[in-house]
């Protein structure tokens, strides 16, 4: 079986950033593994300011792990 997450290297930071949005749907998808239950429950947090809020926060984590892994995208000296 061939893994989704073979790494969390990215070549930029717009590639980390597409990766953390990944790894948060990713991490939804196998709490709630039932696509309809996910489907009905949309609706409710799509209308939901602090819902949405929380989920920018799960990428916003997600995407500094990334970065850190990637040593943010920096050359070494």
């Amino acid at each position: 079986m061939t893994s989704w997450l073979p790494s969390l290297k990215t070549n930029t930071a717009e590639e980390g950033y597409e990766l953390a949005v990944k790894l948060s749907r990713m991490a939804v998808k196998l709490t709630q593994p039932d696509a309809e239950a996910r489907e009905r429950m949309r609706g409710q947090y799509a209308e939901d300011a602090d819902a949405l809020i929380v989920a920018s926060h799960v990428v916003a984590t997600n995407f500094a792990t990334v970065a850190a892994a990637n040593g943010y995208w920096r050359d070494a000296p």
